[in-house]
């Protein structure tokens, strides 16, 4: 069967097929659009013993890849040496299909394209996207915090009320007991300028001005904007302490790194 020819009704039949691991790693590859070998192993695979886990999680995946859902991108991180955990999978057209499918909220069937490998810097920026989601999940798997809504870009994006769009990486919900907070995610890895910056900022601003409002009809989030470094921090930092009000209770800058933590510190406050 190629799989640029498989109809909907083949891949309701594949489904059936597929285990309940499978169904969520498809989920969550559709989610935030490409994940690592290694990231897919913190999501699925951390329950098995670590000497059957690598040799799991490569037979898993390279089933998914035979059955034309999986496919893999010719970039891989850490080089050769770094073997499945650094191949970079994305789902294929029968793929998005199946991640439309097994989605917890479905509102459009995907505009179905078939998957190319993008740019470096592209490709930096999307894991960047989805390492957040993966961190996440690892905390609620910890009882820190429990990840209530995470859309990756464009399922991110939101009406202006304009006829335009506010386009953040990524819109995330978490909740602590009866403590929920919402934000729109910007990965900021230092590759646009400052006044770029700010003025992506101030379309937020001027949401707010509007009296806009947020994804679903919700209050507009707050804005949390990720950076690679200390530098950079310090430079967004400034930036932001230059914008007018309400920019010292919309924004907040952290280390990408960091960005979960934070998050579950603010929501324990």
């Amino acid at each position: 069967m190629r799989e640029h020819r498989m109809t909907w009704a083949a891949v309701e039949r594949l489904a059936e097929s597929l285990s309940e691991r499978d169904r969520a790693i498809l989920r969550d590859v559709a989610r935030v659009r490409v994940l690592t070998g290694a990231q897919l192993t913190r999501l699925h695979f951390t329950n098995l013993d670590p000497t059957h886990r690598d040799r799991s999680r490569r037979r898993v995946l390279a089933r998914l890849v035979n059955l034309q859902v999986l496919t893999t991108l010719e970039r891989r991180i850490g080089g050769v040496r770094a073997g499945s955990a650094g191949l970079i999978f994305a789902l294929t057209a029968a793929g998005q299909r199946l991640g439309y499918l097994f989605a917890e909220d479905r509102v459009h069937a995907p505009r179905v394209r078939q998957p190319q490998t993008p740019t470096e810097r592209f490709l930096s920026h999307s894991l960047a996207i989805s390492e957040l989601f993966v961190a996440l999940t690892e905390l609620t798997e910890a009882g820190r915090l429990a990840l209530a809504d995470y859309r990756a870009e464009p399922a991110s994006w939101w009406s202006d009320g304009l006829g335009g769009w506010i386009k953040p990486d990524a819109y995330v919900v978490v909740r602590f007991g009866d403590v929920q907070d919402a934000y729109a995610v910007e990965v900021d890895r230092a590759t646009e300028s400052l006044p770029t910056l700010r003025r992506k900022l101030a379309t937020y601003l001027d949401l707010v001005d509007r009296g806009g409002r947020g994804p679903d009809d919700s209050d507009v989030p707050r804005v949390l904007l990720t950076v690679p470094d200390d530098r950079r921090r310090a430079d967004v930092a400034a930036l932001l302490r230059a914008l007018p009000p309400p920019a010292n209770q919309l924004f907040m800058v952290v280390r990408h790194e960091r960005a979960p933590e934070e998050l579950a510190l603010i929501l324990q406050e």
